[in-house]
Order: structure tokens, then C-alpha cells, then sequence
């Protein structure tokens, strides 16, 4: 009975583990990569944090932090820099939310040997995770007059080359 008792526990105890596991929030990055890959909520809370300060929709001053686009996108090989000419000029990142609604920057835009732009893939406001319906991964981009391209509850960040 002690061993029935210990083999259920064992069973219901690495069942809760990867039903934790397998429940993390996934961010995709697929497209024009060395490999696609899908990074963990943990996985980017790894790479350098950044944070900027800005007023969010309603007028407030919000801070936000996380990573920088850039670099999440150089970690998976993406044409940036000085490799960043000729076609690959033409290359665009397509962010797209849970709600299926989709924004889109130019590779350019993004890459601080171009632009003094920053865009953000933001994890916290306010020094806390950001809120459902907001996160757990969101894009803020500080320069932007209007924050309609602020996707919320992004899923894939996609790196295509515009068609002709």
C-alpha cells in the first residue's frame, strides 16, 4: 500500500512539474533566423535588461523593462550591423499578439547601428510582471508619438524580407 501510495505521489508530483513546465509562456522568433527558436518568459529574463521610462496611453509614467529587440533578434543570428546592407535592407519584423493583432518594423528601425530607436521587449511595468491581458511579453517603442505599435501579449516575432 506504502508503495502504491509513494508511485502515485512520484506520478502526480512530475506531472505537476511539466504541466508548470510545458505552461510557461513561449515567445517565438522564426522567419529569416539562423534557426527558429522559442524563448521562455525565464530564457529572457537571462539576457541584458534594459528600462525606459515613458507616458503610457492614459498620460502616466510608466517604467518598463526587458530586452532589447535587437539584441534578442542578434542572439538568433539576424542580419544586423554591418552585414545590415544591400537586400537585407529590406528585411522587416513582424510582431504578432495573442489576439492576432500585428505590427511591423522595419530591420533598420531596429538596429542601433542605424537608429537611435530602442524597442523593447518588455517584461515588467513598474518593477512588477506585466498584467494579463498586457503580458507576459510586450512591445514598447519610447520613440513612437503614437503607442499603437505597443503590441500587448506578443506570441511571434517574425523576420521576413518585403516582396516586390
Amino acid at each position: 500500500m506504502i508503495k502504491i501510495q509513494a508511485t502515485i505521489f512520484i506520478l502526480l508530483f512530475f506531472r505537476s512539474v511539466v504541466l508548470a513546465q510545458s505552461s510557461e509562456s513561449v515567445l517565438s522568433i522564426e522567419g529569416e533566423v539562423l534557426q527558429a527558436q522559442k524563448v521562455t518568459l525565464t530564457q529572457l529574463n537571462l539576457f541584458p535588461q534594459h528600462e525606459v521610462v515613458v507616458k503610457d496611453r492614459d498620460g502616466r509614467m510608466r517604467k518598463f523593462k526587458g530586452v532589447l529587440l535587437a539584441t534578442l533578434l542578434d542572439s538568433v543570428d539576424v542580419t544586423l550591423g554591418n552585414q545590415l546592407r544591400g537586400e537585407n535592407l529590406t528585411k522587416y519584423v513582424a510582431i504578432k499578439a495573442a489576439d492576432g493583432y500585428e505590427v511591423v518594423y522595419s530591420l533598420a528601425e531596429i538596429d542601433p547601428s542605424f537608429s537611435a530607436h530602442e524597442v523593447l521587449v518588455a517584461t515588467q511595468v513598474d518593477d512588477h510582471s506585466l498584467p494579463k491581458g498586457e503580458g507576459p511579453f510586450r512591445i514598447i517603442a519610447p520613440q513612437d508619438k503614437k503607442p499603437a505599435r505597443w503590441i500587448r501579449e506578443v506570441t511571434t516575432i517574425r523576420v521576413l524580407f518585403a516582396q516586390p
